[in-house]
């Protein structure tokens, strides 16, 4: 299992989501970080990665043992 780091401002954006988000979020990072499995690409023209969990979006990044989310909203046109 991977450990799931937040950086000041995404851990910020996790604690303004609904209480429902919230525990879709940290379900799908946790399901993420043991099996490697959830709606997740590659970003292109950045680094890192991008996790779908319903109409919010995880901006992340990710080694052999972290996994970083930076920025965590909903899906807008300015959310990558």
């Amino acid at each position: 299992m991977k450990t799931i780091l937040f950086t000041t401002a995404s851990a910020k954006q996790f604690d303004r989501l609904p209480t429902v988000a919230q525990g879709a979020v940290e379900k799908a990072l946790t399901t993420y970080a043991i099996t490697g499995e959830g709606d997740v690409k590659k970003l292109s023209g950045r680094d890192g990665y991008r996790m779908r969990v319903g109409e919010y979006r995880i901006i992340f990044d990710e080694d052999q043992t972290t996994i970083l989310a930076i920025h965590i909203a909903r899906r807008t046109s300015t959310t990558y």
